[in-house]
This record gives structure tokens, C-alpha cells and sequence, in this order.
């Protein structure tokens, strides 16, 4: 082998990208042409049905005089309106996330003994392996918690004994380890980052068994493991509101995919976990925040209405914030009345904003939500309504419960952990089938060319 000599890598992929944007590039009219959905969705922003699904439904439309006219939004999880399960749980002065995994995972409510059951089930689950924490969480802490997420989930692979086992027993077992474990593998990773990135004190609280989901987030994450119960509470119904939406949202599709090809529970979730990731999925709710972070540095007077039309008018003309165009945590996919979670939400955010003395910024925020639908519809040519999604009001609450930016979405993951476990398990026992969509093939036919005569 010759002598080994180094070459600047940055210049050599720059000159290899022009090539790649060359020949990669597809003409967007051929998807008009061919019939094909771009984002698996049509015109109007349907999405193209690619299964049948049992756990949970988003509607957004209602049928007036035989035709389909856009209505309000509404959640269900396995036929149950999402809206009176928070009402059932809140008139109780009780938590409800634990009560929505069950209902995920099988399918109806539990009863009061059973829901006990569950969650002692839960209780004896959450323990992470012997030495866990300090040969696989504690070592080359990564700045993204998502990732150090991925990394345990594929790691705990090793630590179980029968890790390729698809009965429905084995991965049910799995599932509920791993939504069990989620709060402790994320709230460690932070305080790993914390400590070997930031310099920062090291403490790590073990779970209190006698604690829910929500309280033990808290209780692991702060110094003095100390939280108000109205904390809690809404900590606890950001779980809920996040649990579960539709098998078509790109998490829960990735879930049904990887599933299909037979692979293992671990590897699917960490699928998941890197879908979930995306700035388009999971982090928009960090967007919402800076968005709001530079309006408030921009705007001297948060209640001048004019004024603040005029900075929503510059995000949509990239004159403001991250000069993207947009304005964040407004608009949805499916709905364009109203996002039943962020109007579930709204409420119980005031009064978190009264405690925490965050008033006038939930002034600011019910105002941009008020004014923005407008603004964009006098800027922008669209197809349907816009409202403010659960992103838009989700951020602001984690920053008032002390949330590091970290965190924001892996309590997504901890609480949507809940569905993905139910769609792997509903297309292990369904389909049988690989997951194997058609792509049509736009490159027209050449000949190969022998090397001398390129």
C-alpha cells in the first residue's frame, strides 16, 4: 500500500454535491404528471391511507348536507374523545397519563383495581439495568438528548435476554419496560450532559415508586426534587395530550414500517426516536419559544396589536427571526378550525401562568394566536384554515416549569412512547405483510460506457 496521504475532505464533498444536486434533482411537475403524493399527502393536504387503525383518530372535517366541511378538531384514543378523558381524570383531582397508556395499549379503560395493577406494573418496570446508568449513560454524553435516547434504547437491546422474541407477550413486556424507563434514561442523559459538558453538579434521584409519570419527571430532574401539584397536574396533561395522534403522524408511521420487516422492539422505538427528532416533528416546540423570545426583545409594547401584526407579517416575508417564512406553531396538517389539544391546554396554562407570574406572556401568546390565522391568510395563498397547534402552547408551558430546551423533546418522546408501543404491537398482530410503498422510476434508460470512453 502506498504512503497514506491526507486530503481535505470539506473540498473533495464539495465538489462531489454539485454532482449529487445534478442527478438528483426531480422535476416537480413529473409528480402532477405521475399521480404521486408528495409526503404521502394530496392536493388539499389528505393524507394517502396506507392502513387501518384501531388507536386513535384525528378529525378535522364533518359532513354537512352529504358534503365535507371543515369542523373543529377533535382527538380520539380508541374511539374516546380526548377532551372528556382530560375532563374525566381532572374533575377527580387524579393523574391521567397512566390511565392513556392503558387505554393505548389495550384497548379500553381500565378499572380502578386494574388500573392499580398497572400501575404497580409500571412501578416494578421503571428500574433501569444494574450498572446502566454508569457504563452506558454516564459515558460520551451526547449535546442532543434525543440521540442519547436512541443510544440507550438500541443499548438496552444487550441487557435483555430474549430481544428478538415477536410474541406479543415478549414485546407487550418490552413496551412497557421501555415506557416505564423513559423518564429515567432522559432525565439522566441531561444531567450526564449537564455535568461533563456544562460543568454543572451531579445528583441523580432514583424514582419514587409512590409517584406518577409527571411527578417523577420533576422529581429526578430538579436538585431538591420539589414541584407545586399544580406542576404536576399540567406536566401530567402534556403526557396525555401528546400520547397518541393518528398511525399517519411520521413517528407512529415509522413505528408501522420498521415493525413490518420483523425487526426487534429496540430497534423499532429507536426508529421512532430519530423521526421524532426532526425540527418538523418533534422540536417544533423549541421554535415556538425562540420565535416568541425575539418578538419579545423586538416589540416594545406587547399589546400594540398593529405592531404585532406587523412582526407576523415580517416572519412570513423572512424579515424576522430565523428568516424561514414562517410562523411557528401555527397550522397543522389535518386540522384547521382548532387543534383539540392545544384548546385543552390553553386553560390549564393560564392558570400555570398565574402561579409562575407569566401573565403577560400569556397575554402575548393569546393575541399571536388570535392575529396570526388572519395575517396569514391575507399573505399566503391556502387551502385551508389555520390554528394554533399544541406546539404553539407546549413550549411555553415547559419553560415555565424550569424545563431545560434539552428536555422539550424527549417529555415529547416519554409521552408518545405510549402510542408508538401501541402501533408496533397492532401491526404485529394485524399485517404479517412488509410495508413496501411504489416509487415511480423517472430516469430515462442509457447505456453503460466503458471507462476510456467517458
Amino acid at each position: 500500500m502506498g504512503k497514506y496521504q491526507s486530503i481535505d475532505l470539506d473540498t473533495k464533498i464539495s465538489q462531489l454535491v454539485n454532482l449529487c444536486e445534478k442527478n438528483y434533482n426531480i422535476d416537480p411537475a413529473l409528480y402532477q404528471k405521475y399521480d404521486v403524493k408528495r409526503g404521502l399527502r394530496d392536493i388539499n393536504g389528505q393524507g394517502v391511507r396506507a392502513g387501518l387503525t384501531n388507536i386513535s383518530n384525528v378529525s378535522a372535517t364533518a359532513i354537512v348536507d352529504g358534503e365535507s366541511v371543515p369542523a373543529r378538531g377533535k382527538l380520539y384514543y380508541r374511539g374516546i374523545d380526548v377532551e372528556q378523558i382530560v375532563k374525566g381524570f381532572s374533575e377527580e383531582n387524579r393523574f391521567g397519563f397512566e390511565e392513556t397508556v392503558y387505554l393505548l395499549l389495550f384497548g379500553e379503560l381500565p378499572t380502578k383495581d386494574a388500573l392499580q395493577q398497572f400501575q404497580q406494573l409500571l412501578v416494578e418496570a421503571r428500574p433501569l439495568p444494574t450498572t446502566f446508568t454508569r457504563d452506558v449513560i454516564m459515558k460520551s454524553p451526547s449535546d442532543d438528548m434525543m440521540n442519547t435516547l436512541a443510544r440507550s434504547v438500541l443499548t438496552l437491546y444487550s441487557y435483555d435476554p430474549n430481544p428478538n422474541d415477536l410474541s406479543i407477550a415478549n414485546v407487550l413486556k418490552q413496551c412497557i419496560r421501555l415506557i416505564a424507563q423513559f423518564p429515567s434514561l432522559a432525565v439522566y442523559g441531561y444531567q450526564a450532559f449537564e455535568y461533563y459538558k456544562n460543568d454543572e453538579s451531579l445528583f441523580l434521584h432514583h424514582p419514587n415508586p409512590e409517584l406518577s409519570t409527571a411527578e417523577n419527571i420533576l422529581y429526578m430532574l430538579r436538585p431538591d426534587s420539589k414541584y407545586s401539584d399544580l406542576e404536576a397536574k399540567i406536566l401530567d396533561l402534556a403526557l396525555v395530550l401528546h400520547a397518541e395522534h393518528g398511525g399517519g403522524n411520521n413517528s407512529s408511521f415509522t413505528v408501522h414500517v420498521v415493525s413490518s420487516s420483523g425487526t426487534d422492539t429496540y430497534s423499532a422505538i429507536a426508529a421512532a426516536l430519530g423521526s421524532l427528532k426532526g425540527p418538523k416533528h418533534g422540536g417544533a416546540n423549541i421554535k415556538v419559544v425562540h420565535m416568541f423570545d425575539d418578538m419579545m426583545q423586538t416589540l416594545p409594547d406587547w399589546t400594540d396589536e398593529e405592531a404585532v401584526k406587523n412582526y407576523l407579517r415580517a416572519l412570513l416575508h423572512k424579515e424576522a427571526f430565523d428568516r424561514a417564512g414562517l410562523i411557528y406553531g401555527m397550522g397543522h396538517a389535518v386540522y384547521s378550525i382548532s387543534d383539540p389539544r392545544a384548546t385543552v391546554f390553553k386553560g390549564f396554562v393560564e392558570k400555570l401562568s398565574e402561579e409562575k407570574g407569566y401573565q403577560k406572556e400569556f397575554a402575548l401568546y393569546s393575541l399571536v394566536e388570535r392575529l396570526a390565522p388572519s395575517v396569514i391568510a391575507e399573505e399566503r395563498r391556502i387551502y385551508k384554515g389555520v390554528c394554533a397547534n399544541v406546539d404553539f402552547y407546549s413550549g411555553f408551558v415547559y419553560r415555565m416549569l424550569g424545563l431545560p430546551y434539552e428536555l422539550f423533546t424527549p417529555i415529547f418522546a416519554i409521552s408518545r412512547i405510549a402510542g408508538w408501543s401501541a402501533h408496533r404491537l397492532e401491526e404485529l398482530i394485524n399485517a404479517n405483510k412488509i410495508i413496501r410503498p411504489a416509487y415511480k422510476a423517472v430516469k430515462d434508460e442509457i447505456p453503460y460506457q466503458k471507462l476510456e470512453d467517458r
